[in-house]
């Protein structure tokens, strides 16, 4: 039984796909033992959009008075120099009590309570910047290519909205700096194989009619959309991992949505279960790469 009342279940919060919070309540507990891996142990910064896709939409990070149930965590923020207390994914209630607070997207941090400062997987990030999709496949496709040959395994997943989201197994053995190096070196040598539509140039001005292949992530605090998460978009898109065969011309990624995952996973089970597994040799592909 659920340790509160879930509220306003009839409220639209998707009006083109005819989406209530309802439904999305009844999708979280769905797919609630395939995302709950992924979020638990890790703190998590909330997009709150209590009316749904039409209304306000507010980050939220400390949690003021949490029901003594709800697992927190404070943590000192050198930005703000302020503790700020975080909700912690636990179990199924922690994941529907985001929703009742109007979270339609999930966003764990890359690391877990206890090892904050050791990522779980490094994650590449590709963002279309006013420039097609196929694009970002090729980009994709590239960092296959480079990954593979230093015999570093990764797993693609769709990021629910226009860009493509690549990890890669850590194991939590690496501290954040030392994973960052190695994500900006493998984001310049992408785009040296790429560099007519890719860049790694910070600025959006500076990098328009580009696939910006995004390493910046790889901090402490940063978050990403989880695995079979939500995306806040008109269809109801869900961020969606993929096997690499399908990361092609075809791939639209508008096609994955709150209404079929469910069976998706039915046939495919969980692609992302090796990105929680035994991690790379960090230090090895650094010293291949003669650093």
């Amino acid at each position: 039984m659920a340790k509160f009342q879930s509220t306003h279940l009839d409220k639209v919060f998707f009006p083109k796909a005819k989406v209530t919070k309802g439904d999305l309540f009844d999708y979280y507990r769905e797919v609630s033992q395939f995302i709950l891996p992924y979020l638990k142990d890790r703190p998590h910064s909330l997009l709150r959009q209590p009316d749904g896709l039409t209304g306000e939409a507010f980050f939220q990070k400390n949690i003021e008075e949490p029901p003594k149930w709800l697992r927190t965590k404070t943590i000192y923020s050198k930005s703000t120099e302020e503790d700020v207390t975080y909700l912690v994914g636990d179990d199924l209630d922690h994941l529907i009590y985001m929703v009742q607070l109007g979270c339609i997207e999930i966003n764990p941090w890359n690391s877990r309570v206890g090892q904050l400062d050791k990522p779980d997987w490094l994650i590449l990030d590709l963002d279309p910047e006013g420039i097609g999709f196929e694009k970002v496949v090729e980009t994709a496709k590239a960092v296959k290519v480079v990954c593979d040959d230093l015999d570093m395994p990764t797993y693609p997943k769709t990021s629910g909205k226009t860009g493509i989201h690549i990890y890669v197994p850590l194991g939590a053995n690496y501290a954040f700096k030392e994973v960052r190096q190695l994500a900006e070196i493998l984001a310049n040598l992408i785009n040296l194989r790429t560099p007519d539509f890719t860049s790694v140039r910070r600025l959006p001005k500076k990098r328009r009619g580009k696939v910006y292949v995004d390493f910046l992530q790889n901090s402490q605090g940063q978050t990403s959309a989880a695995p079979y998460s939500v995306r806040p978009t008109p269809e109801s898109t869900v961020s969606t991992p993929l096997h690499w065969d399908e990361v092609n011309a075809r791939l639209d990624p508008k096609k994955f949505t709150i209404k079929n995952t469910s069976q998706r996973l039915a046939k495919v089970g969980d692609l992302w279960k090796p990105v929680l597994g035994k991690g790379i040799d960090v230090e090895k592909i650094l010293e291949r790469l003669n650093l």
